[in-house]
């Protein structure tokens, strides 16, 4: 590819005749048909049948799902039998659910049920606003007398949630928080001073949603006369400004982002008593600029259990919360000389016996369960071992059994166990290899395992509890599987890459049929590289996989390493990027690609690298750093200048740009650009809302600046996942082309 300066604008269309597909370790199949990208991102001809909609009912025997009549549009709630997985009752007929005055039954997206189940919530119109949080027209069905009405007058509303007597359902609209009491049908407004932009009563800002994984924040009591909710002061909080581009002019959208060292929103907690409709505020210290990604009530009714963090995020504190008076008390605190990791698979269980609770915790360099008291001292560790809890699923109390998923076996794989509260007599209940997902039912009589390997696509089946004994396959792609062996087959091998001395990587590299260790072979690397991530895992045909099978076919390898920083190997492993993004991962990728291009079968001047969002960023600064390496880049959505993304994220494993102003600079991919040799294609969605098409504008600028010739391409208003209609297909049809071209 010639080196004048190109930046392509227009439509990139090519008519790519492909040769494959797939590939599972240590399996090959002849070839009986070729593959086009649009098998693949038209078609979804690999995508995985899942048993979708599996909501436990209270006694744990039974499941509901809905279900579409096949001649007409008509959506029904559907009773099954666990262990069967026969139909046997219909819950909710959907011809039942015609709005007053409207001539038909109508759809609907959510549904769920009243804790004594006699009660069902359906969400209609149900629309995405960002990555998790949502708003829907809410209608209440009753079974007893087969009524159906709207939950309220008025706009749509988000999180709407019974109460547990299902009595009454809460929810917030327009930035404040309600309450409906379902026999009269009257509205208790909370708050009322709610205002977009400024103030948020009851759910989370952009970056508790993003971060913390966490949307509702309001929460009944165990006997339902309180609600607790988060509320956020986001007045002081910068605004991004993103244009939409629709209509004769584009529209102006404006929502609060808090970027690295700026302004948080102020979270307050209260509690308000339904009895005299009073509002009790919590006392979470003088601290203002302080988190509290986690609360939820104990099972005292009194008794509220707060999880806050400093804003570096290296402290957290759980504080019990009286919910009478709002005094609160520290019952426990957790240091860490980098950051305490806090993820969405982290639970905090506390016990019937109203005595103790269980947590996870890497205190001591793994992340284990932990039994406490309710005054927090710590009574034992229950799990232990130089592996990964990396999910509590719940402590069966009358059993004293908890389970979990752990990478005891590999950090590759992931498998169900069960421990005795006391620590002893370890069971392993999932035996195949690969990884497993689990969901358990209500009273652990019963669990789903979702379980896939590099060399099976996903099986979905229902096992006994606590012994494991399988009861049925509720799906085993079998259909899949014959699919796929009609296709030209290549392989997908496990390794690792060596790192200095005594550090090996892991890795897999991906092959064609007809590979020949006598030729030698253009490599792509994929990678993504944040912290606690992992691409490396012994599961089918994940993310982007197909497409690389397909690469393959055409002549490419494509390998994909983990590098430090990277999650499932301890938190030494994963914290050594820590205040430096970007200088260990880049230097392990690089490394990793002097090894490829040692191996007698790769092509050592014809190593690329791609990635998206962190991946985009290592992308670029791996070509950048490793100019003499790699001849080729693709960075997707990158963060360009870690200045430019949100405080939680970016602080967790920077702190802020004014304690840590080199860990922002020094690897920025901005600092580096007169490094770039490589041919360079840079892409972007300009309506991303998590990593602004600013980062692509801010490296473009670098880039001009340096003289430096690159492609690039922008999306108009997709997000940070560029979807939508034809997206997925014209991205990789361009991204192949940029390829097969420059590779």
């Amino acid at each position: 590819m010639s080196k004048e300066l190109k930046i392509r604008g227009r439509l990139i269309f090519s008519t790519l005749l492909s040769l494959s597909l797939l590939s599972q370790s240590g399996h090959s199949w002849a070839q009986t048909q070729s593959l086009m990208l649009e098998d693949i991102y038209e078609r979804g001809l690999f995508a995985q049948n899942d048993v979708q909609g599996i909501n436990w009912m209270n006694d744990g025997q039974y499941y509901t799902s809905q279900v579409q009549e096949e001649t007409e549009y008509y959506q029904h709630i559907i009773q099954y039998d666990i262990t069967t997985g026969e139909a046997v009752d219909t819950l909710v007929n959907g011809r039942n659910l015609v709005p007053e005055g409207e001539p038909i039954a109508l759809a609907y997206q959510r549904y769920s049920f009243s804790p004594d189940e006699s009660r069902v919530l359906i969400a209609t119109e149900w629309e995405p606003i960002y990555r998790r949080s949502s708003r829907a027209y809410y209608y209440v069905y009753d079974r007893s007398d087969g009524s159906f009405s709207p939950l309220v007058d008025g706009g749509k509303q988000s999180y709407a949630t019974f109460s547990p007597d299902g009595s009454k359902v809460a929810f917030v609209r327009d930035n404040n928080l309600f309450y409906v009491t379902l026999s009269d049908g009257l509205v208790t407004q909370i708050t009322d001073d709610g205002e977009k932009n400024k103030l948020i009563h009851g759910s989370t800002d952009w970056v508790y949603e993003e971060e913390f994984s966490v949307t509702q924040a309001f929460f009944w009591s165990p006997e339902g006369d309180k609600i607790a909710y988060l509320s956020f002061n986001e007045s002081q909080v910068p605004e991004y400004n993103m244009q939409l581009w629709n209509g004769l002019y584009p529209e102006d959208y404006r929502f609060k982002y808090p970027k690295a060292g700026e302004t948080n929103s102020t979270v307050s907690v209260s509690i308000y008593h339904l009895a005299d409709q009073k509002t009790t505020p919590v006392d979470i210290g003088e601290e203002t600029d302080v988190y509290v990604p986690r609360m939820q009530w104990t099972t005292d009714n009194d008794l509220l259990s707060i999880i806050r963090m400093n804003r570096l995020q290296n402290k957290l504190e759980i504080i019990h919360a009286n919910a009478g008076s709002g005094k609160a008390e520290v019952i426990l605190s957790e240091e860490s000389d980098t950051y305490v990791d806090l993820d969405f698979n982290d639970q905090l269980v506390y016990l019937e016996n109203g005595k103790q609770f269980v947590r996870t915790s890497e205190q001591n360099g793994f992340k284990h369960i932990y039994l406490h008291n309710l005054d927090g001292s710590e009574v034992r560790q229950i799990t232990q071992g130089d592996w990964e809890v990396s999910q509590f699923l719940g402590v069966d109390e009358d059993k004293k059994l908890v389970y979990y998923v752990s990478t005891e076996v590999s950090p590759l794989q992931r498998h169900l166990y069960t421990v005795r509260m006391d620590g002893k007599r370890k069971k392993r209940l999932t035996e195949q290899p690969g990884t497993h997902r689990i969901t358990l039912n209500p009273d652990f009589s019963y669990y789903i395992d979702r379980h896939s390997s590099s060399a099976q696509p996903l099986q979905v089946s229902l096992h006994q509890a606590p012994s494991g004994k399988l009861i049925k396959v509720l799906e085993d792609n079998s259909e899949l599987e014959e699919e796929v062996a009609s296709y030209q087959m290549g392989t997908k091998e496990y390794t690792q890459v060596p790192v200095g001395d005594t550090l090996k990587l892991n890795a897999y590299i991906i092959k064609s049929t007809d590979f020949d260790s006598t030729k030698t072979y253009p490599i792509l690397m994929f990678v993504y590289g944040g912290p606690g991530s992992q691409m490396v895992m012994d599961r089918w045909m994940a993310g982007h996989e197909p497409w690389f099978h397909y690469l393959a076919e055409q002549g490419y390898l494509v390998a994909c390493v983990d590098n430090r920083g990277t999650g499932a190997r301890g938190k030494d492993f994963r914290t050594v990027t820590y205040n430096t993004l970007g200088k260990y991962e880049v230097e392990d990728q690089i490394a990793s690609a002097r090894y490829f291009g040692d191996l007698p079968y790769v092509d050592a001047d014809r190593i690329g690298i791609w990635g998206w969002s962190y991946g985009g960023y290592m992308t670029l600064l791996s070509t950048l750093l490793g100019n003499d390496v790699f001849s080729l880049g693709v960075s997707v959505a990158p963060v360009t200048n870690w200045r430019l993304y949100d405080t939680i994220y970016t602080e967790r494993y920077l702190q802020t740009p004014q304690l840590n102003p080199e860990g922002y600079d020094q690897y920025s991919p901005l600092t580096h650009a007169e490094k770039l040799e490589a041919d360079l294609l840079l892409i972007h969605g300009t309506g991303d809302d998590n990593v602004h098409f600013q980062n692509a504008v801010e490296m473009q600028n670098a880039l001009i600046a340096a003289g430096k010739p690159f492609d690039s391409f922008y999306y108009p208003n997709r997000n940070h996942g560029i979807y939508g209609g034809n997206t997925r297909l014209h991205l990789f049809t361009m991204i192949t082309e940029f390829i097969t071209e420059n590779l």
